[in-house]
């Protein structure tokens, strides 16, 4: 079966959402200052891996917003859903998502086991929330610039 937004609506992994160019910008801006934060030397590899990954899932959630949509973050595997849809919201690759699905796991596995964070791990993190921010940027430019625009009074 070919899994459509319509498809994850229909089972309520999905909701309907209106986003706004406020709120949008809003999110993006998070994101940066995760990304920034994760780029701070003085954090524990622990920190500077949930900041990356916090970024990677507002990039996420941004691609969903501008189709229409959010997440059910009361049904399990939000995060999931996230990133298995990036395809259908921003058209990054499939090879990326097995990355950042990946990374996903390696954040559970820390934050419910306690597993310790590698520098690899880190590194990794960082370089894709990086590729992910700059690309759901220029996503937004091309094909949602109203998304960046401040709504007129």
């Amino acid at each position: 079966m070919n899994v459509t937004l319509e498809n994850l609506l229909a089972i309520h992994r999905l909701q309907h959402f209106n986003a706004t160019p406020a709120g949008v910008r809003q999110l993006l801006a998070s994101a940066e200052r995760n990304l920034n934060d994760a780029k701070l030397p003085g954090l524990s590899s622990d920190n500077r891996f949930d900041a990356a990954y916090k970024a990677i899932m507002q990039c996420a959630m941004i691609g969903l917003w501008a189709n229409g949509f959010r997440t059910s973050t009361s049904q399990p595997g939000h995060h999931q859903t996230l990133l298995q849809i990036l395809p259908k919201t921003m058209g990054i690759p499939q090879d990326v998502v097995i990355v950042l699905d990946m990374l996903r796991k390696q954040r559970n596995l820390n934050d419910y086991e306690g597993d310790p964070v590698t520098d690899a791990a880190v590194t990794e993190c960082l370089k894709q929330a990086h590729d992910l921010f700059g690309y759901t940027r220029q996503w937004l430019a091309n094909h949602h610039p109203q998304l960046l625009t401040p709504e007129k009074p």
